[in-house]
């Protein structure tokens, strides 16, 4: 818990029919990233979504905002990443945003999945911080220039893999300083998030 503007990031596993019943946030970016099944949101500012595997939500609770998330199914489990990002200012107006990034765009490759500029069709953040995904077979690999001054965040949601020759599982995160690239080779097919950080 807190890393740069990383200031949460929290593996959910929610039963089918539960969920976290209405509660408050303020200043914070919020994003919600599936991995398996599907979350009902609903908030204050009346967006009510469903989020499925492939989808990112990012909601901006700013001068505060109310918001319930709950398994969309009765049957089948939910699996996802919250993160939490610390804003570039507070008390800014809250807003939602949702997008979908298919997984089959991102095998074998990084995509920008959210920025402060949302280029690439990222999701829009309050904060100079790149979000990346990448879905890797077995024994692919890519790689992530950081610019100077900038650190990073590599999170593997599923598999195996090596970042800059160390070994991460399901799971595991490492903070990344002092480097002026991350090299990510797949130990097993994996799905991993790579966050690029002022």
């Amino acid at each position: 818990m807190g890393f740069r503007a990383l200031r949460v990031l929290n593996e959910d596993r929610v039963a089918p029919g539960q969920g976290f019943g209405t509660h408050p946030h303020r200043d914070m970016e919020i994003i919600s990233y599936m991995l398996a099944g599907a979350l009902r949101h609903e908030d204050s500012m009346g967006t009510g979504s469903v989020i499925n595997v492939g989808d990112v939500q990012r909601m901006s609770a700013g001068t505060g905002v109310l918001h319930s998330e709950r398994n969309a199914s009765e049957t089948l489990p939910a699996h996802f990443l919250q993160i939490w990002l610390t804003p570039e200012r507070s008390r800014l107006p809250p807003s939602y945003e949702q997008r979908t990034f298919p997984l089959s765009g991102r095998r074998g490759r990084l995509v920008l999945i959210a920025s402060r500029d949302r280029r690439e069709d990222s999701v829009g953040i309050n904060q100079d911080v790149d979000v990346l995904s990448a879905i890797l077979d077995a024994g692919q690999e890519v790689r992530h220039t950081l610019r100077p001054g900038r650190q990073a965040w590599v999170q593997v949601a599923r598999g195996s893999l090596t970042v800059n020759d160390t070994t991460l599982t399901a799971g595991d995160g490492a903070a990344i300083t002092d480097e002026t690239a991350i090299e990510v080779a797949a130990s097993s097919d994996v799905e991993v998030l790579l966050f690029d950080l002022a």
